[in-house]
């Protein structure tokens, strides 16, 4: 029979199975401890009748960030300006894909890219659950249906809906050598400061939407269209002179970080449709920005 300590290799891997779900890092760490908790509330029968600790984990961590969901919607209403998912650098642990055949499930390498953790956002919140439980890391419906208490054809249904959604916009989306070589023309163009050569990579229906969590300054609406967004864009620099821009690898591909005397400032992800940035995510809210330190 497990104890708590036997099943620490358990945590990385329900820490990347949160996260997904939920958003950000912290959210998916109160997650894995309440799941844990949980855990050590069973007595020993029932911890003795469990055949396989790990798949019990990954249920009840689902049905804990189906609850945590539910109450986040009321919280994130109250949320200063623009809420956006925390992103995590490419080459994190909770990147990782899960170890599970991929023959058993919808490949998804951009699993946690920004572009697919804002679009799973707009999914209801058993949707999210399905969807990440059974695409993402193959647990079967009916496991699933324990935790989010619906029947296995519900599950599957909440499941489908989902992927709908996210074969959408996997179709929309650029390829990973496209994407890196259109952030690399925005950077040049931004750097230039000239207004026509940054409209020039920019849709014309672009979206710059910005999240500073009421700890920083930031755009606390959307900014619409290629001309607002260059003007804003260009604007920047003049309210952070020293800050110093890079290019750096994240789960969408490349991105632009700026930093301030060696700390994390504001961190730019794009997402690349038809040769153009189609959106800007640009977060500076320091509280998402730890694992960039």
């Amino acid at each position: 029979m497990p104890h708590l300590d036997d099943l620490e290799n358990e945590r990385e891997p329900l820490l990347g199975l949160c996260y997904r779900m939920l958003g950000t890092v912290a959210d998916a760490e109160d997650a894995v401890q309440e799941t844990f908790v949980r855990w050590l509330r069973l007595t020993d029968a029932e911890r003795a009748a469990i055949r396989n600790p790990a798949a019990w984990l990954t249920r009840v961590a689902g049905r804990v960030c189906l609850d945590m969901l539910g109450s986040a919607r009321a919280r994130r209403e109250r949320y200063v300006g623009e809420w956006l998912p925390e992103p995590v650098p490419g080459d994190s642990p909770i990147a990782a894909p899960a170890p599970i055949d991929p023959a058993d499930r919808v490949t998804l390498d951009d699993s946690v890219s920004m572009a697919l953790l804002v679009l799973l956002e707009s999914l209801s919140p058993a949707e999210r659950v399905a969807f990440v439980l059974h695409d993402v890391f193959g647990v079967p419906f009916g496991e699933i249906a324990e935790s989010v208490g619906r029947s296995p054809d519900a599950v599957r249904q909440l499941a489908s809906q989902a992927r709908r959604r996210v074969q959408q916009h996997r179709a929309r989306a650029a390829s990973r050598e496209q994407h890196d070589a259109v952030t690399r023309a925005f950077a040049a163009a931004t750097q230039t400061g000239d207004l026509q050569s940054l409209v020039a990579v920019l849709d014309p229906d672009v979206v710059l939407r910005a999240d500073g969590g009421g700890r920083v300054s930031a755009a606390r609406r959307p900014v619409r269209g290629a001309d607002r967004v260059a003007r804003f864009l260009l604007g920047l620099p003049r309210l952070e002179p020293d800050a110093v821009v890079e290019a750096v690898r994240t789960p969408d591909g490349l991105g632009l970080i700026a930093t301030l005397r060696g700390e994390p400032s504001a961190l730019f992800t794009l997402a690349v449709r038809d040769g153009r940035v189609a959106d800007i995510y640009v977060m500076r809210n320091p509280d998402k920005l730890s694992q960039w330190g």
